[in-house]
């Protein structure tokens, strides 16, 4: 059978389309997309004493709409007359996201009743931060930051027990890497510490500062691998401070420092899964300011840092 010219690219027309419009779609999609959310931690505005609700408030006006909230703040509102049901009513309203929970229950510790008063405690959070919609807790290496003997297998263990207890309580536990602890402060530690586990939920909570602090090399960042990390906190910090040296109130506004902030989020996630991106500041400087007017500038900050990545 003869087959003109004409005909056989009327014929072939339609299968060009179905291969190659897909693929530059693809490609469009692969270059744009950055997958990154930009996240307020509320440390950065703490030290103005604005109480759980008014801290809700100011993240939402300057624009962010995720928080990470932190567990003495909300308590200390519950214990002053708040509800979890008003407080959930107020994040709905103000069209807020609560990605995360700073806690500090001491579940690594290797006393086995302050351990198990912590399990308890750590329950009790859960439970609260459930309600309000949250579904995810830090789990720093509390009580134990000046103890540099913590077995790393037995942490291991301890963390994939508050695995368990998350997973009845759906809420998972980040495991969070201090820079300036004794243990778990490096990101080597969190990382064999998640293996250990043994548990396919554990995550790691790392931070542009601690990375820093805690002197962990940017180079193999890369093994982290991105299923390991669901929020990721961000920070700047000059190098005329050393590792050993700089301080939690060191920390200042992403880009006005030499952080490879951008560097590092690429290492950690060189395939744009998504994450959430968290400024997590305790700047004594930005806390003798407005409150709105560090959340507005750590808002530009942060969406400047996503627009030259």
């Amino acid at each position: 059978m003869n087959i003109s010219r004409r005909n056989l690219l009327k014929a072939s027309a339609p299968l060009a389309g179905l291969s190659l419009a897909p693929l530059a779609k693809e490609n469009a999609v692969a270059k744009n997309k950055k997958n990154l959310t930009i996240c307020l931690n509320l440390s950065t505005i703490m030290g103005q004493n604005l109480g759980f609700i008014k801290e809700l408030q100011v993240a939402s006006k300057a624009g962010f709409r995720s928080v990470e909230i932190w567990v003495p703040t909300l308590e200390k509102y519950l214990n002053n007359g708040g509800s979890i049901a008003e407080a959930k009513k107020v994040i709905q309203d103000l069209g807020l996201t609560i990605q995360n929970t700073i806690g500090f229950a001491p579940w690594i510790v290797d006393e086995a009743d302050v351990r198990a008063k912590g399990l308890e405690q750590l329950k009790k959070e859960m439970g609260w931060v459930r309600e309000l919609g949250c579904k995810r807790i830090a789990a720093p290496p509390m009580g134990a930051q000046n103890n540099p003997n913590i077995n790393l297998k037995a942490a291991g263990e301890r963390y994939g027990k508050i695995l368990e207890v998350g997973k009845q309580m759906e809420v998972i536990p980040q495991l969070e890497m201090w820079g300036h602890s004794k243990c778990l402060n490096r990101v080597a530690d969190a990382l064999f510490i998640a293996a250990e586990a043994g548990k396919e939920d554990a995550k790691l909570l790392l931070d542009v500062y601690h990375i820093y602090r805690g002197e962990s090399s940017l180079e193999s960042l890369h093994v982290v691998g991105e299923n390991s990390l669901d929020i990721f906190h961000v920070n700047d910090y000059t190098t005329n401070i050393k590792p050993a040296d700089i301080k939690d109130a060191d920390r200042i506004y992403v880009g006005d420092g030499e952080a490879p902030i951008a560097d590092i989020i690429h290492k950690l996630t060189p395939n744009n899964r998504p994450l959430v991106i968290s400024l997590e500041l305790f700047n004594k400087t930005y806390y003798a300011q407005d409150a709105q007017l560090v959340a507005n500038t750590g808002f530009q900050k942060m969406k400047q840092l996503v627009d030259r990545m």
